[in-house]
């Protein structure tokens, strides 16, 4: 397999297509007000409650900058949202380089589009998992995976997208889009993806620690059903 060695990149990024998908919500309201405040013509895509969330936030404002994921790739979330933006469409935005051409062609014939900051923030494994009757099952059930799927890929490619986990860096990064006239620039990304990285780091040793103290043995006995 050959590797894309990219050369040439922008150092100010304007924010135009952002994907949205929290748990934890807090700050939603000051993120989507000031990404529209700053970057007039972005367009959020989003999930679940985190679209249903946003959607009440925006009101009457919500078909100008709101998009539905699921009306985005055409497909349904599967059942229990375990599957809401494990698409190509999703991953090709998020992943796609700006100089590739064949990278831009692939954006054009799907009729994807570039996302340029990705906001997201994971299923509360930790805070599952301290609760006096955790069982394996309810462990399991707060395993996100689609969350660090989009982390990683935005901070994989932060010469191109924002990768943003930490509500608490809304206020900054609204500040620089205002004052570089909606854009990012690449010391931004590159501080966003090494937190990024290190988030999805700590979320996996978490779980990893957890089912290794488990007994694999007693494991099935907390299911009352298993087919043998």
């Amino acid at each position: 397999m050959a590797f894309n060695i990219v050369q040439k990149i922008d150092d100010k990024v304007q924010i135009k297509n952002v994907l949205i998908s929290l748990f934890d919500k807090t700050g939603l309201d000051t993120l989507v007000n000031g990404l529209i405040e700053t970057c007039p013509d972005v367009k959020i895509y989003s999930t679940g409650g985190t679209y249903k969330a946003i959607n009440e936030l925006l009101g009457d404002k919500a078909d100008k900058y709101l998009v539905s994921v699921s009306d985005y790739t055409g497909q349904p979330e599967m059942q229990g949202g375990l599957v809401k933006t494990l698409d190509f469409k999703i991953y090709l935005g998020i992943l796609g380089e700006k100089y590739n051409e064949a990278h831009q062609g692939d954006l054009a014939r799907t009729n994807a589009v570039a996302f340029d900051m990705v906001a997201v923030n994971l299923y509360p494994f930790r805070q599952a998992i301290t609760q006096p009757d955790v069982t394996p099952e309810l462990a399991r059930t707060n395993i996100d995976i689609g969350g660090p799927c989009m982390i990683r890929a935005s901070a994989k490619n932060f010469i191109r997208v924002a990768s943003v986990t930490d509500a608490s860096d809304y206020p900054a990064l609204l500040d620089e889009l205002r004052n570089n006239n909606g854009a990012l620039c690449l010391a931004t990304r590159v501080k966003l993806m090494a937190k990024a990285f290190a988030h999805t780091a700590s979320y996996d040793t978490a779980i990893a620690t957890h089912f290794a103290g488990l007994n694999p043995e007693e494991v099935g006995d907390t299911y009352s059903d298993i087919q043998r």
